[in-house]
């Protein structure tokens, strides 16, 4: 069997930076530590050899930095519930979507949103992948115009 490509290892490396960032920036959200100390403490206590280290500190450093921002991005897409009323889980995904929807235009919003539903999945309450899917997906249709659009078109084409 054959290794798998340079791409596959990126995606690899970079779900991984997702699913640390996920979990520091819910310990941020739930024990308000510095930034700084939760990002050694998962460099020390996790092997991030396989891990995209340079995206981990990105999305760890720049959230939370923009927080306030991001939040007023999908916070009209939460239906009838408040930016209160969010777990911390699914707060810490959106704002990773989001962030990612906003700032990182070289991963396809597809991509994004897959990711975010995928860690919700594994680490969200009963059902919240589907709320983060339809928050991320609106944004997205918001932040990524053409690309949403090129998408929706494709899937429109016959054939």
């Amino acid at each position: 069997m054959s290794a798998p490509s340079k791409p596959n290892l990126m995606a690899a490396r970079r779900h991984r930076a997702r699913h640390y960032a996920m979990q520091a920036l819910y310990q941020w959200h739930m024990a308000n530590a510095s930034v700084t100390d939760i990002e050694a403490e998962f460099r020390e206590e996790y092997d991030f050899d396989k891990v995209d280290g340079e995206y981990f500190h990105t999305l760890l450093s720049e959230i939370p930095r923009h927080i306030d921002e991001l939040d007023e991005l999908y916070a009209p897409f939460l239906v009838e519930r408040s930016l209160a009323e969010l777990g911390a889980v699914e707060c810490a995904l959106l704002r990773i979507g989001t962030f990612e929807l906003r700032d990182r235009i070289d991963v396809p919003y597809r991509v994004v949103i897959n990711e975010a539903v995928g860690l919700a999945k594994k680490f969200g309450a009963a059902d919240s992948h589907k709320f983060v899917n339809g928050v991320l997906d609106k944004t997205a249709r918001q932040l990524r115009v053409p690309e949403v659009a090129e998408f929706d078109a494709s899937r429109r084409a016959p054939g």
